[in-house]
C-alpha cells in the first residue's frame, strides 16, 4: 500500500511539470499541438492527484475519490480533446505562425517525462483499475507527446503552419476514440469501483442455499 502510494505521489510530481511547460511553450510559440498535449496531461494530472488522495485514506482508496479520478481521466479528457479539435479546424482555415523548434524540443522532453511516469505507475496499475487507466494513458502519452515533434518538423521543412493544427486535430480524434473505448470496455469497474478495497479486488464469500 505505502509503496503504491509513493509511486503515485512521484508520478503526480513529475506529471505536474508537463502541462505547465507545454502550456506556456505552446502559447508563446503558437503551437496548438503543444496546447493539445498540455490539456491532455492536465487531465491526467487532475486524475493522478485524485488517485493519490484516495490512497491517502487510512482504510484504502476512497470509492468516491476513485470515481472522481476515473471521470476526470476519461470524460474530462474527451471534453478537452473535443474543444481543441474544434480549435484546430479554425486554425486550418486561419493559420497562426508557429515557432517550429519549440514543439520539437518540448515534445521530446514531454515524451521522456511521460515514459518515466508510466514506469512509476506500472506496478500499482496491476492492482487498481483507476491507476491502470492512468498508466495506459501515460504509456500512450509517450507517443502522443511526439506529435508536436512531428508537427514542428513538418512546419520547419515546409514552412506551412497548417501542419500544426492538422496534427493537433489528429491527436484529438485519437484521444477521443481510445479513451471512449477504454471506458466502454471496463466502465462498470472504472466508474463504479464499489468492489475495490485497498489495492486488490474484494472477495465475496459464497452464500449457502
Amino acid at each position: 500500500m505505502s509503496h503504491h502510494q509513493r509511486a503515485v505521489a512521484s508520478a503526480v510530481a513529475l506529471n505536474m511539470a508537463i502541462p505547465i511547460v507545454e502550456g506556456i511553450s505552446g502559447q508563446m510559440s503558437g503551437s496548438l499541438s503543444l496546447l493539445m498535449d498540455a490539456a491532455h496531461n492536465l487531465s491526467d494530472e487532475m486524475a493522478l492527484v485524485a488517485i493519490w488522495l484516495a490512497f491517502m485514506v487510512t482504510r484504502g482508496p476512497s470509492r468516491a475519490l476513485l470515481r472522481i479520478a476515473n471521470l476526470l481521466n476519461s470524460g474530462g479528457l474527451i471534453l478537452l480533446a473535443a474543444i481543441l479539435l474544434w480549435q484546430s479546424f479554425g486554425r486550418v482555415i486561419h493559420p497562426v505562425p508557429v515557432a517550429s523548434v519549440v514543439p520539437i524540443v518540448i515534445g521530446l522532453a514531454s515524451a521522456a517525462a511521460n515514459w518515466g511516469i508510466a514506469r512509476l505507475l506500472l506496478e500499482p496499475s496491476q492492482h487498481n483499475a483507476a491507476v491502470r487507466l492512468a498508466y495506459i494513458h501515460n504509456l500512450g502519452d509517450v507517443w502522443v507527446s511526439l506529435a508536436p515533434v512531428v508537427a514542428g518538423v513538418l512546419v520547419a521543412l515546409t514552412g506551412q503552419a497548417t501542419f500544426d493544427p492538422i496534427v493537433a486535430g489528429a491527436v484529438a480524434l485519437w484521444l477521443i476514440a481510445t479513451t471512449g473505448y477504454e471506458v466502454l470496455r471496463s466502465g462498470d469497474e472504472l466508474i463504479w469501483p464499489g468492489r475495490i478495497v485497498c489495492c486488490h479486488t474484494e472477495t465475496v464469500a459464497p452464500t449457502s442455499n
